[in-house]
């Protein structure tokens, strides 16, 4: 599992994290779509924190930018 988040994408997972369990604490967002909301906020910390997205490992994407040894 080679990580492909680079530091951006992580620290903008964990703040849409924060706001949709926000959304759906506040009662904003209730019902089926709540329950959505929050299971896409937990989806999203989760990857942020091991700093692997295994959609961007199918579809070949990378935001992590590796240092070159020269």
């Amino acid at each position: 599992m080679k990580k492909n988040l680079g530091y951006t994408e992580r620290v903008t997972r964990i703040i849409l994290a924060a706001i949709l369990g926000f959304l759906y604490y506040s009662n904003t967002i209730t019902g089926t779509l709540g329950i959505i909301v929050l299971v896409v906020a937990v989806v999203l910390l989760v990857t942020s924190f091991v700093s692997f997205c295994p959609l961007y490992a199918m579809l070949g994407l990378k935001t992590r930018h590796t240092k070159t040894v020269k």
